[in-house]
């Protein structure tokens, strides 16, 4: 019998089986951001601990920095206190560290795949659940929890039971308008956002393999919306076209050896998975999301749907939209918004700028509408300006902030105020999460760009 991907990469990796147990994993990258790593290091000293491989460790600052002003120092303690942690953490254990203000700077998630850090066949982790979105280079990627991140610094591995495996194929052409966001709602609109749990997840058919590394690393960020463990896509020309010089990716004789390896990461005919799923691309419109959990999503132009169309928990349902302040059977399209917010780790890559961009050229923001507009790291700021896509956003009305985790999670001042509804391209729309009280309606980049055009929620295909 065939292997899949996930079980040739999970299996290279495991030191120990522990019967009837969790095996022991070998952890090949380990990423650090300032929220959870401060209690692991402090974990360390108390045992006299070091961290075993400092080199396959990299830390940078993204939940906790601010999006404006980064020359000035940080005003909130907490944040302040955790970045300077960071800092001094990685200088005593001898590990990279691209602070605030360093050129490296970015999203934990966006400036990995930037610096060649992830690359097929390797096991990575960080404590951040959307640490999957590594899987888009055929990586076995995942986040972990701070007891979990000391256990790595320690010990360069981490103790995992084996997750059952999932397909995904989706075969067709996307119809005009239609993201790798929306591709993603609409698969966790399907499988709910308890539908994956305890697997891990592979993408297969002829969306993914049309799809660029951008695309495939916003459907693997968001495979932890649906309860998987992880997501990941086989490695292709496009992936070693990605990653080919970039400065932590094998050079010479050093890449030639990796080549060979990395062309054999792919499901062999005839392995088998524990559950499969198949869509076809004609049926995805582009997504909005209308409750308070990424799987209450559905295609833009249809309605609310009824309790009773969706099953399970009718008190639950209605106290979701009774948050949001919709009713069953409304129309998403035309619901006046107040907030934009383009970036984060889901969508925060030059692609995702380029397509807001090309949406709002030639428009003005509406007067109403505030729009915080958030690269994903310094790499992406500078293209958005090389490429002239500043131009058309200041043109349009829209200013371009500095990067950072931004109003995802609302750790900084980015925070949505109670009531206000945001259109946002980030990853989850639970209550409170982009600011206590907030309301969130997650999208795509186009649909952000045509809403905050309108000043209300838009189908972005009637700007194309």
């Amino acid at each position: 019998m065939g292997k899949t991907l996930f079980d040739k990469v999970w299996d290279t990796h495991v030191v120990r089986k522990i019967e009837d147990g969790p095996d022991v994993l070998f952890i090949d990258r380990h990423m650090v951001h300032e929220v959870t790593s401060p209690v692991a290091f402090l974990g360390l000293k108390t045992r006299g601990l070091k961290v075993m491989y400092p080199e396959r460790t990299f830390a940078t600052a993204d939940h906790n920095t601010p999006t404006i002003n980064q020359h000035l120092p940080v005003e909130d303690p907490l944040s302040a206190s955790q970045l300077k942690a960071l800092e001094e953490n990685a200088k005593e254990h001898g590990i990279s560290h691209w602070g605030l203000g360093h050129e490296k700077n970015g999203i934990v998630h966006v400036v990995g795949p930037e610096y060649g850090i992830t690359v097929p066949g390797v096991t990575m982790v960080c404590g951040d659940s959307h640490t999957s979105t590594h899987g888009a280079f055929g990586a076995i990627a995942f986040g972990i929890g701070t007891s979990e991140v000391e256990m790595v610094l320690s010990s360069q591995c981490i103790m995992q039971p084996k997750p059952k495996k999932m397909r995904i194929t989706i075969n067709g052409k996307l119809s005009k308008g239609v993201s790798p966001k929306d591709v993603a709602l609409y698969i966790i609109s399907k499988l709910t956002t308890s539908g994956a749990t305890g697997y891990f997840a592979e993408y297969a058919g002829e969306v993914f393999e049309e799809m660029s590394m951008e695309g495939r690393m916003t459907v693997c960020n968001l495979s932890i919306e649906m309860g998987a463990r992880g997501g990941m896509i086989a490695p292709d020309e496009k992936t070693f076209e990605y990653i080919k010089g970039r400065e932590f990716t094998p050079a010479g004789e050093a890449w030639d050896k990796a080549m060979t390896y990395w062309e054999t990461l792919k499901t062999d005919d005839g392995a088998v998975f524990d559950k499969e799923y198949t869509f076809d691309a004609a049926d995805i419109e582009p997504m909005i999301t209308y409750g308070t959990n990424p799987g209450m999503g559905m295609g833009i132009s249809k309605q609310i749907p009824t309790a009773e169309q969706v099953g399970g928990g009718v008190s639950t349902y209605k106290k979701s939209l009774g948050y949001m302040q919709f009713e069953e059977g409304e129309d998403m399209i035309g619901k006046k918004i107040d907030y934009v917010f383009l970036g984060s780790c889901t969508n925060g890559r030059i692609e995702d700028f380029r397509a807001f961009a090309s949406i709002v050229k030639g428009k003005k923001k509406a007067d109403h509408v505030t729009a915080w507009l958030v690269p994903g790291s310094h790499k992406v700021e500078a293209a958005i300006k090389e490429e002239g896509i500043l131009d058309v956003l200041t043109e349009a009305g829209f200013k371009l902030r500095e990067p950072g985790c931004s109003a995802c999670l609302a750790m900084n001042d980015d925070k949505v105020p109670a009531g206000k509804l945001a259109v946002s391209t980030s990853n989850r729309n639970f209550e409170g999460r982009q600011g206590p009280g907030s309301r969130t309606l997650l999208a795509s980049p186009m649909v952000a760009a045509a809403s905050a055009v309108t000043g209300v929620v838009t189908d972005p295909r009637e700007f194309l």
